[in-house]
């Protein structure tokens, strides 16, 4: 074989690599990758946002009850999540469930847990005295927190969502050991055919994730210095 690189390979499955068999047969790639970390960020966003109040609430018991549980679920390494969605689910509900959604399911749990250190720290940057001073308006606790604290709070997590979402992308890797088409498996599917190119196959895979992270990274970082001149203006 003649040294050097030949990302022929690459040119040639480039567009199974980005969507897969779409739209002749089911989407895979780039683009259920992106699709499998946006509906895992979006449910995880609501996930965390519900276990971030529950965890500032005022009821110690469900307070315990909730941290317990993201303590539980941020100690448990992410592909043992994915291995129980994928074999529990189908016990649970006496059916079978698409791989992809039981990856959804997993990456939900998984980045709730971290999505709830994120809305409790970003409720919990909010001055008290602000609480306060609603509160004495007349407005309810549960009012006071949807209406002035969240508002401010939501400002301030947008750069770790963003991260977290950029995390979310490189997670979505483990999804290949349960079958799911996403980036990394459809490179393994590739260099199984071809046998000879892993080195070409595996460095465009890294250069694509290395380039999707980095994008969101750039945005993260924009934000965070428009959000930092918004408040010094304020």
């Amino acid at each position: 074989m003649e040294p050097g690189l030949d990302f022929a390979v690459v040119w040639d499955n480039l567009t199974y690599f980005l969507i897969g068999r779409f739209p002749h047969g089911p989407l895979g790639g780039l683009a259920l990758t992106l699709y499998l970390a946006s509906v895992s960020c979006l449910l995880s966003f609501v996930g965390g946002l519900a276990l971030g109040l529950l965890s500032v609430c005022k009821n110690a018991a469900i307070c315990w009850a909730t941290l317990v549980l993201v303590n539980l679920l941020r100690g448990v390494p992410l592909l043992m999540v994915v291995f129980w969605t994928y074999f529990l689910l189908p016990a649970l509900l006496g059916q079978t469930v698409a791989e992809a959604h039981t990856v959804i399911i997993a990456l939900t749990l998984f980045t709730s847990a971290y999505m709830c250190g994120i809305v409790r720290a970003g409720i919990e940057g909010v001055p008290r005295g602000q609480r306060e001073a609603a509160l004495s308006t007349g407005l309810g606790r549960w009012q006071v927190m949807a209406f002035v604290v969240l508002p401010q709070g939501l400002r301030n997590m947008v750069p770790s969502l963003v991260n977290q979402f950029v995390s979310l992308i490189k997670d979505t890797s483990l999804a290949f050991i349960v079958g799911v088409s996403e980036l990394t498996h459809v490179a393994t599917q590739v260099n199984n055919r071809t046998m000879v190119f892993p080195t070409e196959i595996f460095l465009f895979v890294a250069l694509v994730y290395f380039v999707v992270c980095w994008l969101f990274t750039s945005l993260s970082r924009r934000l965070e210095r428009r959000l930092d001149r918004g408040k010094s203006l304020g």
